[in-house]
């Protein structure tokens, strides 16, 4: 094609992911939010009539000021979702966005996968499709379950091991030195717990994690015999306990829509979630929200809790 003026640098990095021999007919910003700068970008020669492609920069320097606040630099891999993308999501169940290339010029990733025109689960109201996705958890989780770290020789993925989940409260603990005293002295308290969580967190069965499976990652399409449950944003894939996907999943819901979603994963699963784990999971997921970004970072409307008393609350729960 002929590239328009400042499409250059998009002309080469499709040339380079192997999508070179298309035309881009129309190119806008996606509507789907996301730290990182996403396009849909409509192409021609792509199979028969047209396809839309979403591409996606995963490049550390392209985040917008908020995002760069929130996001803990650490987990920062521009390379991993697109590894996941290429080389294992293609062994789990159909659903994710087909993989169409990547790149990397100058330092700078590109990431083509394909554009699923769905509705975002936070936007769904209707029980039963949340039950749909936590199904296809279930059987993404049994899919990649036995030796998941096994798959980190062929992705960046990232380790959750002992060091990884003391690193959250040891954030939330440093964020909230200038908090009062009482938002101080119940993270202390829950610091004095936490490694009974870790502990049983490690001994959990492993599979490959989604890592953030929150609704606002979820696109529900429709789809026969079930609706096509489409999970975007691997950034955080690697290998772990199952309930943590699942306890991102169910954040929100009162306890006996998280028994139904609980219900339809371990159905999927093959097999049952031992009691504690999911509530453990959800104290972890909690605990990191505590430890994720700074103070003075607003998080959007969809993900604004109070994640302190929803982690003391579980926590006495479980008698820790």
């Amino acid at each position: 094609m002929t590239a328009a003026a400042g499409w250059e640098p998009l002309e080469r990095a499709l040339v380079a992911s192997g999508l070179g021999d298309l035309e881009v007919v129309h190119r806008a910003p996606c509507e789907y939010r996301t730290s990182f700068p996403i396009e849909l970008l409509e192409v021609e020669r792509l199979g028969p009539g047209r396809a839309t492609i979403m591409c996606k920069r995963p490049n550390w320097d392209e985040l917008d000021p908020s995002a760069r606040l929130a996001k803990p630099r650490f987990l920062h891999d521009p390379e991993r979702e697109a590894c996941v993308y290429q080389r294992l999501l293609p062994r789990g169940p159909a659903g994710p966005p087909r993989f169409f290339g990547t790149a990397l010029e100058d330092g700078r990733s590109w990431l083509f996968v394909e554009h699923i025109d769905g509705r975002p689960l936070f936007e769904v109201g209707e029980r039963e499709l949340w039950e749909q996705a936590a199904g296809w958890l279930g059987r993404f989780h049994a899919a990649f379950a036995g030796d998941p770290r096994g798959l980190a020789v062929r992705c960046p993925l990232v380790e959750r091991d002992a060091e990884f989940y003391h690193r959250w409260i040891e954030r939330a603990l440093e964020f909230g030195q200038g908090a009062p005293a009482e938002r101080r002295s119940a993270l202390e308290w829950l610091a004095e717990r936490h490694g009974a969580v870790v502990e049983a967190l490690l001994a959990m069965p492993q599979t490959l994690l989604h890592g953030e499976f929150y609704a606002a990652n979820v696109l529900i399409a429709a789809g026969s015999p079930r609706p096509r449950v489409a999970a975007l944003d691997w950034e955080l894939a690697g290998p772990g306990p199952g309930a943590l996907d699942l306890a991102a999943l169910v954040s929100g819901w009162p306890a006996d829509d998280r028994e139904a979603m609980r219900d339809a994963y371990e159905r999927a699963l093959g097999e049952p979630l031992p009691g504690r784990d999911l509530e453990l999971a959800r104290l972890q997921v909690a605990i990191q929200w505590l430890g994720w970004a700074p103070p003075e970072w607003e998080p959007p409307a969809d993900q604004r809790r109070d994640w302190g008393a929803e982690a003391i609350e579980i926590a006495e729960a479980l008698e820790l």
